[in-house]
This record gives structure tokens, C-alpha cells and sequence, in this order.
């Protein structure tokens, strides 16, 4: 097994009295691509935002590359380094896709911005893109704006991307255009840690499935078990609920 890039022992989370995360603990490791599946408001969102320091945790620890992620010293260098991507896009309206990409990248990581530009333009060739370098985010399908999301964060170089219900608002041909580029991504070697609903999308990509449920892991498996041998009465029915065929 590769080596743990990043981890989340004993990890608790909760809003006022109701307890989102409850003890959780996870490896991902280097090249993996692991997937966390479960009903709504199982904690599935909370994990990824909590391990991006974008939610501030009420006990356990994170660690990176095996350093314990501090909120008061090193957040910043955390989330250059473990990117994400949303559901909702949150592309710049007012920039084209152009500007959208290089932003970062010049202004966090101060990387010269002919050479974001090149990047950028062979970045966007790769998922399909190349047409739309001057496009604003009103001009771009649903699909088109998710790609011109991960092009975004994978330009900040991360060494982990999060995925947050990328493919929830599209249609089923705008998931198979992201759903390619994802596993792309995987075939490059990239570490991610992805939320989905969408079970297709889910076995497709995963190296390993996370099943949670009220703050837990109920059940963590290879995708081949997860999805046709089930191990626990739950997962076998949280499948059904999707009219999964297994």
C-alpha cells in the first residue's frame, strides 16, 4: 500500500447539539481514489470541508503527508495543498474562463502569469475545452463550468482534491463529460477523496467506497464488494434505495 498522504483520526463534528461527525478515522493514501457515499446529511459534505480546514473541528486530529494540521499556523499551506472542488462551480461570473484559471495560481502560489496562461490553455485542451478560453461562465454549460472547476483546482497543483457532489446539478450526459475527466485524473495518479450520490459514477472511479452513516463508517470496501457482495444489511440497502442492480 502506498504511503498515507492524508489522515482523520477520531475526527468529531457538531452543529450545535446534533453531532455531524462522530469519531471518525481514515487513510487516504497516495495515487487512491476513495469514495464516501451515504444517505443526506450523513456527514459526507462536513468530512471533505473539515479536512480542507474550511470547518473547524470539535475534537480528533488531521494530519498531512503525516504533519498534524494546526488551524492556528499552517491552514493556508493545507489548502494549497489539498484542493477542492463544489458542487456550485463558484467560478468568478464578472471573469472569463481564463482569468478564473490563472487567479490563483498567481496570486497564492505568485507563479508568472504567461506561464498559468500556457498551463492553463493545455490544461483546458485536455478536458475539451480549448475553445473556450475567453468564454464567461454564463456562456458555459453545466458540464463545460464543472470541467473549467477541476482544471481550476488542479492548476494549484494540490496533492489531494476533494470532490464535493461535483456531478449533483447535471444531466446524465454533463456527468459522463466530468465523469471523464475524473477518471483521467485517477489514471494520472491523483489522490482524491470524492462525495457522490451517483453509484455509477461512484464504482466506476473508486479504488475503495466509504459508506457513512449518522457520523460513522458503517461499511469500507473495494468498489467490486461494496456494490455487488455488500457487507452489512445497510449498505445492501442503501443501494436498493438507489435501484442499484447488482
Amino acid at each position: 500500500m502506498n504511503e498515507v498522504l492524508l489522515e482523520a483520526r477520531n475526527l468529531k463534528k457538531s452543529f450545535g447539539e446534533r453531532t455531524v461527525l462522530d469519531g471518525i478515522t481514515i487513510q487516504i493514501h497516495k495515487g487512491e481514489v476513495a469514495v464516501v457515499v451515504g444517505p443526506s446529511g450523513c456527514g459526507k459534505s462536513t468530512l471533505l470541508r473539515c479536512l480542507n480546514g474550511l470547518e473547524k473541528i470539535d475534537g480528533g486530529e488531521i494530519r498531512l503527508n503525516g504533519a498534524r494540521i494546526d488551524e492556528k499556523g499552517n491552514l493556508a499551506e493545507v489548502r494549497r495543498k489539498v484542493g477542492m472542488v463544489f458542487q456550485s462551480y463558484d467560478l468568478f461570473p464578472h471573469m472569463d474562463v481564463m482569468a478564473n484559471l490563472t487567479l490563483g495560481p498567481t496570486k497564492a502560489l505568485k507563479r508568472p502569469r504567461a506561464e498559468m496562461e500556457a498551463e492553463a490553455v493545455k490544461a483546458l485542451e485536455r478536458v475539451g475545452l480549448g475553445d473556450r478560453i475567453h468564454a464567461t461562465p454564463n456562456q458555459l454549460s453545466g458540464g463545460q463550468k464543472q470541467r473549467v472547476a477541476l482544471v481550476r483546482a488542479m492548476l494549484m497543483h494540490p496533492e489531494v482534491l476533494l470532490l464535493d457532489e461535483i456531478t449533483a446539478a447535471l444531466d446524465p450526459e454533463m456527468v459522463r463529460e466530468v465523469l471523464e475527466v475524473v477518471l483521467d485524473l485517477a489514471r494520472g495518479g491523483m489522490t482524491m477523496l470524492i462525495v457522490t450520490h451517483e453509484m455509477r459514477f461512484a464504482e466506476a472511479v473508486a479504488d475503495r467506497v466509504i459508506f457513512l452513516e449518522n457520523g460513522g463508517i458503517v461499511e469500507e470496501s473495494a468498489p467490486e464488494t461494496f456494490f455487488h457482495q455488500p457487507e452489512t444489511g445497510r449498505a445492501a440497502q442503501f443501494l436498493q434505495s438507489f435501484d442499484y442492480k447488482r
